[in-house]
């Protein structure tokens, strides 16, 4: 398996959660990842990211390689998601406790070998780990991974994003650990989600609609066509059920569709389309912003429900929750000089009936 994500408009590609190495998931390896610290690409501009809801900081929840064949400003690509660990912000339907920042580079560029990294571990480097709290001159927050200025008083060494975040470490472990050389730098953050690899394999072409019906037929003789009486009669129940049984028909699609991966937790089609959870609250091309630079936004890939069995976060019944995000970008991926650029994602929810089938009481 692959952690580079590309694929046609028309290919859907899979992502796996995988355990690595860790020097395999730092900046200088190109990964897609779920988890831990950003593995940033540019080093220039680096976001800090707020939840729109209750403006405390986001916690970085995964990042996807995706650089575009024949294209010289994408040719090292990374899309980053990041989301908000409050779990009142998530209400039904709203987007704005999630977000994605887009970064690309060309091959040639200030911060990396213009030729492919090596496949081997190199020499130990303390300014390659990504726990230093800097990339490139800029200072990160120990906590989190991003942009972080603000430096400990009493040990002027260790920096946060925010008094949120200095106040997290403190209770955590820098009460006890400031002054000590490297103490800080070897403790595993509790903001972080567990990090992974994400690798990728294509997905499997499944049947024609129509080929799958004509088996069907073959396997149960004829099938018997209702009366046009009795057709008219259940028209009224039809009208009054139609909502349901179309909510109901596409999350089974759903069900069908990742039933022969059921540990997939990406699923990856520039230029395609997302595999949705309900019927409700599907965007509309209006509900899409278009790029700042003028250009329409194309669908890239989503994120599966199943990432939350990864994420640690379903501990007391009150987490952080989604049906599918589905991420929209920039159809010719525009250059941003080296700079995050924000993009647009939709997060959609199981309807009320499909969380009581998926949690029974």
């Amino acid at each position: 398996m692959s952690s580079d994500i590309s694929a046609s408009s028309a290919e859907v590609v899979l992502g796996f959660l995988e355990d690595a190495e860790p020097w395999r998931l730092l900046s200088a390896q190109f990964p897609s990842k779920v988890g831990g610290k950003p593995a940033w690409l540019s080093q220039r501009g680096l976001p800090s990211l707020e939840c729109e809801i209750c403006h405390r900081p986001m916690a970085f929840l995964l990042q996807v390689y995706a650089p575009i064949s024949g294209q010289d400003r994408s040719f090292h690509r990374t899309l980053f998601v990041f989301c908000c660990k409050t779990h009142e912000c998530y209400t039904c339907n709203d987007s704005r406790c999630i977000k994605v920042v887009r970064s690309q580079l060309p091959r040639r560029n200030e911060f990396y070998s213009f030729d492919p990294p090596p496949e081997d571990q190199p020499p130990s480097d303390p300014q390659q780990d990504q726990s230093v709290l800097s990339v490139s001159g800029v200072k990160l927050c120990w906590v989190c991974g991003c942009p972080g200025n603000k430096a400990c008083s009493r040990c002027h060494t260790v920096t946060y994003c925010g008094k949120d975040h200095q106040t997290l470490h403190w209770k955590h472990a820098h009460k006890r650990e400031c002054g000590s050389q490297g103490a800080s730098i070897v403790t595993t953050s509790p903001f972080v989600f567990p990090e992974s690899e994400l690798v990728t394999e294509p997905e499997e072409e499944e049947k024609d609609a129509a080929e799958t019906e004509e088996e069907e037929e073959a396997e149960g003789g004829s099938v018997d066509c209702p009366s046009l009486e009795n057709t008219l009669a259940e028209t009224d129940l039809e009208e009054m059920a139609m909502h349901e049984t179309e909510d109901n028909k596409v999350f089974q699609r759903f069900k069908m569709r990742i039933a022969p991966e059921p540990h997939q937790v990406v699923r990856y089609s520039r230029g395609g389309s997302p595999l949705w959870v309900s019927s409700q609250h599907i965007p509309s091309d209006q509900d899409i912003p278009p790029c700042t630079c003028g250009t329409k936004r194309s669908f890239e890939f989503q994120v599966m429900p199943q990432m939350l069995n990864s994420l640690s976060v379903d501990t007391t019944g009150a987490s952080i929750d989604w049906g599918t995000l589905a991420v929209y970008t920039c159809s010719v991926s525009c250059d941003n000089d080296d700079q995050y650029f924000t993009e647009f994602i939709w997060k959609q929810d199981f309807s009320s009936d499909q969380q009581a089938h998926i949690n029974p009481t």
